[in-house]
Formats: structure tokens, C-alpha cells, sequence
């Protein structure tokens, strides 16, 4: 397909600089793009490279200008470019029916464009609303409510009862509704804790590829509108996790604990259980997190404590070698002076 900068222009709410009637067949990363190809720069490193770039358009900030380039300027050029994307690549369309070769469990029910991939599972009592597409090898438990506009991905398995909400995007792999980490000692044994709850995801949640969250031992672990998962997360047993909140690839929370709204926690980052972490809170790569956090806080580290004193501690571990010579030859001069007769 092609549009013109005017087009597109209009599409993300944006003003031409330059030759409205620039025609644009496609989107490229910064580096990449063509000149019939269409990029965005929102990063002061791309901003100060405009001049070099061979792009077609570019889409940038408001207050930018440069000359002999044809630019969009908007208010968000991230969020523009996944408009101007979306729009060049829209998703495959797998169509509808349900393949011969999946297995639908007796009084399954959907609404309408209902797409059923090969040797998917559908167990008895499951409810889909409209536009759901389930892709091959997905297992869905009985009892499970889907809602309208989801999208499960290839070999998702989702455990009995479960609840998913509107347009909830659901990646290869993921498990939802697993047995929660429960055992208690017998002697020198461990007895399984029943987990009869039941994971419940409500609108506008993506979940990413091989991620896990687990069922409650009662009652149920939460995930709320809006929350998006990198792949291989773990969301254990009666978590809740509030609006908007971002969980980093190789997270890991422990169960009974709650996260509140528009929470990062970035890469490998973990919790302990039964803990409390307010709304706005920044947790950072790596961090091990072993008591409740208020709200707005920015913390790094394991334990945590405040990002601004982890960089200082950090700065200091490479020069400890150096702090303990220095610390070695004072020794040694206190022994000269105390052995020393005093006069």
C-alpha cells in the first residue's frame, strides 16, 4: 500500500514540514529507511542524526524542524509510529470456522468470527465472546469465560475456570491457571496444598510468550486492565497486579503479594510473598525485593534500597580492593605508633 504524508498527516493527528505528496510504501527503523519509507525519531541520539537520514519522512517531535527533510511533527512520535505501523502491517487474518482437527468439549458456546486452530482444545462449558481467535495446539480448561477480541497464540494452555477478559493478547507458550507453590511439612515430608482458585485477567492485558501465573489456593491471583507481561514472567499463587503495570522479562513475584497501578518492575527483578508495592513504583533490573515499597518510590538492588544510594554503593564496589590496601598500611601505622615509647 501507499499513503502521502498528508494522509498519514491526518491519521496520527500531525502537520506536514515538506512535500505533502511525498508517497510512502512502507515503515524502517532509524538507520534503515529508504526514501519511500517512513521513520520516527524520538530519541535525542536519532534527533541529532536527522540531517544524515535517507528516510522519505521522518516522524518527530513538535519543536523539531530541519531543513530539506520531509517531517511529521506530533506530540508522541512513539505512539504515531505504531499508528503509521499498524496500518502498513496489519495482522494475518486467520480467518474463522473451527479446524476439523481440533476437540470442543460438549456445550461450548461463542459468539461470532470465532477462529479455532488444529489440534487446539477446548474443554466442556467454555464460553468465547466475539472475534476470539485460538490458535493451533492451545489447550483451554473447563468452565473457562473468554471475552471478545482475544487472541491466544500457539501451545497456551489455560487451566480450569479461569477468567479472561476483552482483548487480551496471550503468547506462545504461556501457562494460566497453574497449580500455585504450596506444600506443607510432614515430618521430613512436604503434603501438596490444594489450589482450587482461579486466575483472573481482566481488559487490555498482554501476556507475553511462556510466561506463568498461577491459580490462588483460593479465591484468585489478578491480573488488572491494562497489565502487560514480558515473556518468561512468574506471577505466583493470589498475586494482584494493579492497572497499567509493566512485569519485565524473567520477573518473579511470590504469592499473596500486591502490586499497585502503573508499577515497573525491569528484568530479572524478584519479590518476596505477602508484600505490599504502592502505586508508581520503579523497581530495577535484578532487584530483589524483601519488604513492602509506599508509593512513587524508585528502588534498585537486593535487598532494595533507594536507586540513588544503589548508584553510589555500586561506584564503590570496584574501588573496595583499593579502600582495603589503604586500610592495611593505616592498620600498620596505628601498630608503629601504639608500640612506640611514649616520652
Amino acid at each position: 500500500m501507499e499513503m502521502n504524508l498528508e494522509a498519514i498527516s491526518r491519521l496520527i493527528g500531525g502537520e506536514v514540514i515538506g512535500e505533502k505528496e511525498k508517497r510512502i510504501s512502507g515503515v524502517a527503523p532509524f538507520d534503515d529507511a529508504g526514501p519511500h519509507q517512513i521513520t520516527c525519531a524520538f530519541r535525542p541520539g536519532f534527533l541529532k542524526k536527522i540531517q544524515a537520514s535517507r528516510a522519505g519522512a521522518i516522524i518527530v517531535p513538535r519543536h523539531i524542524r530541519s531543513d530539506g527533510q520531509n517531517l511529521v511533527a506530533v506530540e508522541n512520535p512513539q505512539l504515531a509510529f505504531i499508528k503509521i505501523v499498524n496500518r502498513f502491517f496489519s495482522p494475518r487474518d486467520v480467518g474463522t470456522g473451527v479446524d476439523p482437527m481440533a476437540a470442543v468439549g460438549d456445550d461450548f458456546k461463542a459468539g461470532e468470527a470465532l477462529y479455532v486452530g488444529p489440534c487446539a482444545v477446548i474443554g466442556k462449558n467454555v464460553r468465547c465472546g466475539h472475534r476470539v481467535k485460538i490458535h493451533a495446539g492451545v489447550v483451554i480448561g473447563p468452565g473457562v469465560v473468554v471475552g471478545d477480541d482475544v487472541v491466544i497464540f500457539p501451545n497456551v494452555t489455560i487451566g480450569e475456570r479461569c477468567r479472561i477478559g476483552d482483548r487480551v493478547t496471550i503468547h506462545p507458550g504461556a501457562v494460566i491457571g497453574s497449580d500455585g507453590f504450596g506444600f506443607a511439612p510432614d515430618g521430613e515430608k512436604y503434603v501438596k496444598i490444594p489450589h482450587t482458585g482461579i486466575v483472573r485477567i481482566d481488559d487490555d492485558v498482554e501476556i507475553g510468550a511462556n510466561t506463568t501465573i498461577d491459580r490462588g489456593t483460593f479465591g484468585q491471583t489478578w491480573l488488572k486492565r491494562g497489565v502487560k507481561t514480558d515473556n518468561l514472567v512468574h506471577v505466583a499463587h493470589n498475586v494482584t497486579v494493579g492497572e497499567d503495570t509493566l512485569l519485565v522479562a524473567q520477573v518473579g513475584i511470590s504469592g499473596s503479594s500486591t502490586l499497585g497501578r502503573h508499577v515497573i518492575m525491569a528484568g530479572q527483578a524478584g519479590m518476596a510473598g505477602h508484600l505490599d508495592i504502592g502505586d508508581h513504583v520503579t523497581i530495577g533490573p535484578r532487584a530483589g525485593i524483601a519488604k513492602s515499597i509506599k508509593d512513587g518510590q524508585v528502588v534498585s538492588g537486593a535487598p532494595e534500597m533507594p536507586h540513588r544510594l544503589w548508584l553510589k554503593v555500586v561506584r564503590l564496589i570496584p574501588r573496595l580492593p583499593e579502600f582495603f590496601k589503604k586500610l592495611s598500611r593505616i592498620e600498620k601505622r596505628l601498630e608503629v605508633l601504639e608500640d612506640k615509647p611514649k616520652k
